[in-house]
């Protein structure tokens, strides 16, 4: 369990609007245009208060607070049963997003938002090497953190060996893969994003069921994480629409 910072106008809109547990909300008095968010922040049932612009940087951690604040209440992260759980309600082919040591808390949170624009059933990271879902994660995906579940596992090559038990179809993103346009992912998906540094472990690459790659023409022979996921998950999207 984990109290969670909100910092930014956005992701503390986004978060309020979630229906999330929320603690207090604090604002500088001397900023315009929150009255919305003050509003959601009551109707929530948060308390709140009006702070110093000092007092909210403090509270941001030096994080670009925009005038507001918002402590959440204690959440837990989602189980792999919750994020399965997500497609069966919806009546879809499951669509996961594993993080294999994305260190970087904008890229994941990056990876995040588009997980939610493209319709991601939920983003698995493991406990060690890895970013957790702080403050930057949750201003860095707009707001995006409040919507896609996010389960935190001890080990990801046994998460991945849950996933493949139950009908998903693990795909690494790896330089030694198929190009991603000769792939089909029109089946369950579970989509692996290594990192930029090392990419996919050697063992989670084992696991994989494919491993596909970007076509690359120039001088530099990576993208950023987030980038690179962005692409394989809307070659999902095009696919299954």
């Amino acid at each position: 369990m984990n109290e969670t910072l909100i910092i930014g106008r956005n992701p503390v809109r986004e978060y309020l609007r979630s229906g999330q547990p929320v603690d207090t909300l604090y604002f500088s008095a001397g900023s315009g245009g929150l009255g919305e968010i003050i509003r959601l922040a009551k109707e929530s049932g948060a308390v709140v208060k009006t702070v110093s612009d000092q007092k909210l940087s403090q509270l941001a951690e030096g994080g670009v607070h925009q005038g507001v604040v918002l402590i959440g209440g204690c959440t837990a992260y989602a189980t792999l049963d919750d994020l399965l759980a997500v497609s069966a309600q919806k009546g879809t082919k499951p669509f996961l997003i594993l993080c294999d040591e994305i260190e970087d808390p904008h890229n994941l949170g990056a990876i995040i938002r588009t997980a939610e624009t493209a319709g991601a059933d939920g983003v698995i990271i493991p406990k060690r090497r890895s970013a957790a879902l702080t403050a930057v994660v949750h201003k860095t995906s707009a707001g995006a953190a409040s919507y896609v579940p996010v389960a935190r596992v001890p080990n990801l090559a046994a998460a991945i060996d849950r996933l493949k038990k139950e009908g998903i179809w693990v795909y690494g993103t790896d330089m030694d893969g198929t190009l991603y346009t000769e792939t089909g992912f029109d089946g369950a998906v579970a989509l692996v994003i290594g990192s930029e540094g090392r990419g996919i472990s050697r063992l989670v690459k084992e696991k994989c069921d494919f491993l596909v790659k970007l076509p690359m023409y120039g001088k530099i022979t990576s993208l950023n994480a987030a980038v690179a996921a962005g692409i394989f998950m809307y070659e999902v999207v095009r696919q299954r629409g």
